[in-house]
């Protein structure tokens, strides 16, 4: 290897959030149009480089001569891999190469090369020739036939892995039956949710904000895209010939809090929080309309909570659609938009409101627990029922058609 490898033969490293973003490219001004971006995560691989890239362009050549780009992220290798890849990039101008010194892991190198990446297909093949890179041509092939991901799967006719353990296979398939416990939803679409080696569309990655954790980052992509047409296709994962094996106990943990912090992701945590802060809200202006009619206005229990629950949900509304689920309302601009939402986020909270009156006559009046504490012990109760139907029925509805 010379040393010949100076900072403009590197591309720069995105930073910022972990989010594709659309690419507007003027086709008549950008005639060399990139169809395909493969990412290679590496560390500590420049024993293989130089084959896999060889291997890879003389496969790709085969299917999209000239609009394909590879993509090499670096994590700063003490062998210097990048400065290989670089070197590679002088003969081979599919080339490019990313050098990471401040962030780590597979998955992150993944979804940055994807950043800087220029293709409508992104990819991820691993850099240590395990991912037989011959496999990409029936990855793309699924790919022209529609499918928005490709993946290449241990687990299906024909695929297998080659000399493994009975103590890797069996830690293999703990990972995967405890991702079908946690993320059954997700899990369960793919046969090999560990693969490491697919292709998917841009399309179904725009404006979405990853967070991966680990090396897994097919369950990250399948968790947060919008993933519809799976294709997939058999591989042998091979032995590694050179170089040394980077699976650790510390991934498998790191797998694990993945799982979890998905889990989350998916029950919409951070957007059930803002739900009841806005609800919470609510709650003052229920208890203030209340104690008015039931202590001033001489009203029965039954007709004050009505009026008071419905006063309380024109606030919610207002702080929900202006806080908790403004990503979707402000692609709904207009008081006609506005009402209609309003309208459904009624008629789910009314539905709510008449469990919180039975609810309410039941702690109060067959339990003797004091009034006010009854409804606040029914809010809490309903709080969940609005927002899961809120959820699947209110502002989910009514995203724009595009």
């Amino acid at each position: 290897m010379s040393q010949n490898v100076k900072l403009e033969d590197l591309i720069p490293v995105p930073t910022g959030i972990l989010r594709i973003n659309n690419l507007f490219l003027d086709r008549q001004i950008n005639r060399k149009s990139i169809e395909l971006s493969l990412i290679i995560p590496t560390y500590n691989e420049s024993k293989n480089i130089e084959q896999l890239i060889q291997i890879i362009i003389n496969t790709l050549d085969r299917i999209v001569v000239n609009q394909y780009e590879l993509i090499v992220v670096d994590d700063n290798s003490p062998d210097f891999t990048w400065k290989f890849a670089a070197e590679l990039s002088h003969k081979y101008s599919q080339v490019k190469v990313i050098r990471r010194e401040s962030e780590k892991g597979l998955a992150t190198a993944t979804i940055r090369g994807w950043q800087a990446a220029k293709g409508q297909v992104l990819g991820v093949i691993d850099g240590d020739l395990q991912h037989p890179p011959h496999i990409l041509t029936r990855l793309w092939q699924e790919i022209e036939k529609g499918a928005d991901i490709a993946i290449a799967s241990r687990n299906l006719e024909g695929g297998g892995v080659s000399e493994w353990s009975i103590a890797r296979r069996f830690l293999s398939r703990g990972a995967q039956m405890l991702g079908l416990l946690v993320l059954p939803e997700v899990m369960g679409r793919i046969s090999d949710p560990m693969s490491g080696y697919f292709m998917v569309r841009r399309d179904a990655l725009l404006g979405k904000t990853f967070n991966p954790l680990g090396y897994k980052i097919l369950v990250e992509v399948m968790a947060r895209g919008n993933i519809r047409w799976i294709g997939e296709v058999g591989y042998i994962f091979q032995e590694r010939k050179t170089g040394e094996s980077k699976v650790t106990h510390q991934q498998y943990l790191e797998y694990l809090l993945h799982l979890i912090r998905l889990r989350l992701h998916l029950w919409q945590i951070d957007r059930f929080i803002r739900f009841g802060v806005s609800g919470f809200s609510g709650v003052f202006i229920n208890l203030a309309v209340l104690y008015f009619l039931r202590e001033f206005a001489d009203l029965g229990l039954t007709r004050s909570a009505i009026i008071a629950a419905e006063i309380a949900i024109a606030n919610n509304f207002f702080w929900n659609d202006r806080w908790t689920f403004k990503d979707i309302s402000s692609n709904q601009k207009g008081i006609h938009n506005r009402l209609i939402r309003f309208l459904k986020f009624n008629l789910i909270c009314l539905s709510g409101l008449i469990l919180n009156i039975l609810l309410l006559n039941i702690l109060y009046n067959l339990l003797g627990i004091n009034e006010y504490i009854a409804n606040i012990i029914a809010i809490a109760i309903i709080t969940f029922w609005n927002y899961w139907f809120n959820l699947k029925l209110s502002w989910r509805t009514t995203d724009t058609k595009k």
